[in-house]
């Protein structure tokens, strides 16, 4: 790329709009609208931080939440703050590109719904207590069916809580981890906060739907991008790879048969940035044209 046709950064704080302004004249005079973010996810307040940033900068992100066995380094130009063990002071890092860099993106879901969209009708906190004014549990066990819902051990393993976005239809969705259930009185906690009024359906994860979904995404990038890509970055749930897809890297190879023996780089996330959403279980290519 010319030199001027990005910036990184490695600085993105609690003060979004401070980070923003002072790169606005770049930002104006570049058009940029498209961005690579790697997000700390030990940062309290990372979730917001992403949505913020990609409003007050006007910018479309892709990326994902930082993954590790250990340090959770992320390098821009440097190691940014926050290694070992420390909370991290910037816990967004990134490069925004020129406007004339030309870039075609897309999500592939991970986890298809398996029934019906729902309203919370009770809740606090995580905790949802009522779907369509009954109880929580009685509702997810109709819709997993008899054969799962007869022994709901490990579960969360396969059964995960959908939210659609609000004026989305059903295929575009945040997907959360379920985190317990009470027999005794019907109340199902969702890794995320809940409001009544919200909507829910719950999604199964398996290998068929995600690679008719995947496939379905790359046939859709493919024809957006028109001529072989120069290259494109790719970010992969955690939740994905050998563990829906198999081994061998076969997800990257039915990336590869798809849209050809592109140079590709990215990583496994515990999250995945795209807009100015956090999704799970998804994949987010992007690819330079």
């Amino acid at each position: 790329f010319p030199a001027d046709s990005f910036r990184i950064f490695d600085d993105v704080g609690d003060d979004v709009g401070g980070f923003v302004e002072a790169r606005r004249d770049w930002l104006d005079a570049s058009e940029a609208r498209f961005g690579i973010v790697h997000a700390d996810p030990r940062h309290p307040r990372t979730m917001e931080l992403v949505p913020e940033l990609a409003a007050a900068a006007e910018c479309f992100l892709v990326g994902g939440l930082i993954s590790s066995r250990g340090e959770y380094a992320h390098v821009a130009g440097g190691q940014v703050s926050g290694a070992g063990n420390q909370t991290p002071q910037s816990p967004l890092s990134g490069v925004m590109f020129h406007a004339e860099v030309p870039v075609a993106t897309a999500l592939t879901q991970g986890c298809s719904p398996i029934g019906p969209t729902h309203e919370i009708t009770m809740s606090r906190d995580n905790l949802v207590y009522q779907l369509d004014g009954r109880h929580a549990l009685e509702v997810f066990k109709e819709d997993i069916g008899p054969e799962l819902a007869a022994d709901l051990h490990g579960i969360g393993q396969h059964i995960f809580a959908g939210f659609p976005l609000r004026g989305s239809d059903r295929t575009d969705y945040t997907v959360r981890n379920l985190l317990g259930m009470d027999m005794g009185t019907g109340i199902i906690a969702i890794a995320a906060d809940i409001e009544d009024g919200q909507e829910v359906m719950f999604c199964r994860r398996d290998r068929e739907s995600a690679e008719a979904d995947l496939d379905r995404m790359l046939v859709n990038l493919k024809r957006r991008a028109g001529a072989a890509p120069r290259g494109g970055v790719y970010f992969s749930c955690l939740g994905r790879g050998p563990s829906i897809f198999g081994e061998q890297s076969a997800e990257l190879k039915r990336i590869r048969d798809a849209i050809g023996d592109v140079p590709l780089v990215g990583f496994f996330c515990n999250g995945e940035i795209s807009h100015d959403r956090l999704y799970g279980y998804t994949g987010v290519l992007s690819l330079f044209l």
